[in-house]
């Protein structure tokens, strides 16, 4: 993504995509505004421009809990993960009910390992909102870094029945199966990952479950569960 040929096209740009008159170009930047530049740099992989332009939306709406998201989440995938969590956290102290500032908040906690206090902040985002599969989601690999494998696989499934087309409740089930030694149950669901995405079966790609939230040992558990099959 980051050889494509994009220029972000500013303040001009942006009013001609979506339709501005020459009058609006006079008008400073709004926080909208802001969101969308973020946006596009963040699409490309640009987190210094994208965080820039998601604080100058904080400066322009300090109380929309939106920007404090757009944020923290953009330096989460920037690998600031110190600093998305003060921003989220901050969100947080101006809209103690927002789920979905919790929801990115304990992913930033969950993938530093610190699975207890993910935990608490996914259980209030599940609590908050009950049909929520990325806090229950999430909860099934906090637990299984807890070695609760049991709860781990009752959130998984539950993640997977709110969101059936998504393979990755379904890993995480697996190996919350795997090590608990149910290993033909693990193997179904494992097969059944693969029959939503056929390329979880390449070794490669299962890399990207960093992304998914998933630590390094729990990836390699999916790989020691995909050789396993291979084998058979």
């Amino acid at each position: 993504m980051r050889n494509r040929a994009f220029r972000p096209w500013g303040a001009l740009g942006l009013a001609l995509l979506l339709g501005g008159s020459a009058v609006s170009l006079a008008q400073p930047p709004s926080a909208a505004s802001h969101r969308a530049e973020g946006l596009l740099y963040r699409q490309q992989e640009q987190w210094p421009e994208a965080i820039a332009q998601f604080r100058s939306a904080i400066q322009l709406e300090p109380e929309n809990v939106q920007n404090y998201v757009l944020l923290g989440w953009t330096q989460h995938l920037a690998g600031q993960s110190r600093e998305a969590a003060t921003t989220l956290w901050a969100g947080i102290v101006r809209q103690p009910l927002a789920v979905a500032s919790f929801n990115a908040l304990g992913i930033v906690y969950l993938v530093r390992g610190e699975a207890a206090t993910a935990i608490v902040l996914h259980s209030w985002a599940a609590l908050l909102q009950r049909e929520n599969e990325i806090a229950h989601y999430n909860l099934s690999l906090a637990y299984h870094q807890r070695g609760l494998f049991g709860l781990a696989q009752a959130h998984a499934r539950y993640a997977s029945s709110l969101e059936p087309q998504n393979p990755h409740p379904l890993l995480a089930l697996a190996i919350a199966q795997w090590q608990q030694g149910d290993r033909a149950a693990a193997r179904d669901s494992y097969q059944a990952a693969l029959g939503l995405n056929p390329q979880y079966g390449d070794r490669t790609y299962r890399r990207n479950l960093e992304r998914a939230g998933f630590l390094p040992s729990q990836i390699a558990l999916v790989d020691t569960l995909a050789a396993e099959l291979t084998s058979d």
